[in-house]
């Protein structure tokens, strides 16, 4: 509200340092600087892995990446680099679209006869455990490079943070891997890296964001060998990129059929056999 207020005085100072920040690849130092909140998510409320640290950075910062962002994003679609799969964070897709995919597939092969495997994938700390190095080498990929690349490179590798609870601070710590929650840029950054995810299976799946499932239809006990490949192939993807899936929250449902498998997953030296359940929560629903 007040840089909407004062918009007509601050408007070109502010395009002076956005402009200075681009051209140098370097953000201001106050911009670099994340006040951590924990948002409690679901299930026990003394387990810190259940809460989402979401980042309150610049106000002016944001409005810089909103700009680059969009810059970004006409760049991506023109050369349709993201993949149909995901529905997050885009212009023309929601949680209604891919429910809507999704309905309409598992509709079609029940139709068809078929009984259907559901994998629901859960990463362990998405959103944080991204490492650097890694995306900003898939940036050039999408033919990110100069000084948009230096730009990113200084709002993911320069950033400090700070943990607020009831009033009090930690020390600031160097953040050394992720991508902010609560900034503009970030959730964009998160599709970026896992773009490539469905070139490295068989089988459909459909994706918001970090939330992600797999499913393939299910006539004899030799169709969920497809899906169990499909996994090991994650697990490959993940172990390569360093971004790793979280074995004891992913879960398996089998949907019209009485032909029911054991799926596993790794995790590192550790096989999982995924829980099987009835009823699981997708996007909301």
């Amino acid at each position: 509200m007040l840089l909407k207020e004062c918009a007509a005085t601050i408007t070109e100072l502010l395009s002076r340092i956005f402009q200075h920040s681009y051209d140098t690849g370097s953000l201001p130092e106050d911009s670099r600087i994340a006040h951590v909140v924990p948002i409690f998510k679901k299930g026990d409320r003394t387990n810190r892995e259940n809460y989402r640290p979401v980042s309150l950075m610049s106000v002016s910062c944001k409005v810089m990446e909103s700009i680059i962002k969009d810059v970004l994003v006409k760049h991506l679609e023109a050369n349709k680099f993201l993949c149909k799969e995901q529905h997050g964070f885009r212009k023309g897709r929601s949680c209604l679209t891919n429910l809507l995919e999704t309905l309409e597939s598992w509709t079609q092969a029940l139709d068809d006869g078929y009984g259907l495997d559901v994998v629901y994938l859960d990463y362990r700390k998405a959103f944080d455990s991204i490492p650097h190095q890694r995306l900003l080498e898939k940036l050039k990929k999408f033919g990110i490079t100069g000084k948009l690349r230096s730009w990113l490179e200084d709002i993911l590798m320069s950033r400090t943070m700070t943990v607020g609870v009831q009033g009090a601070f930690s020390q600031l710590q160097a953040v050394l891997s992720g991508v902010p929650q609560g900034s503009v840029i970030g959730p964009l950054l998160f599709l970026l890296f896992i773009n490539e995810l469905p070139s490295w299976i068989r089988n459909e799946l459909r994706m918001f964001a970090d939330d992600t499932k797999i499913w393939c239809p299910i006539k004899t006990v030799a169709d969920s060998f497809t899906l169990q490949q499909d996994l090991d192939s994650l697990y490959s993807w993940s172990e390569k990129w360093q971004l790793r899936f979280n074995a004891d929250k992913c879960k398996v449902m089998h949907i019209g059929h009485s032909l029911p498998t054991d799926y596993h997953m790794k995790e590192g030296t550790r096989q999982t056999t995924l829980e099987s359940v009835q009823e699981e929560t997708d996007l909301g629903v």
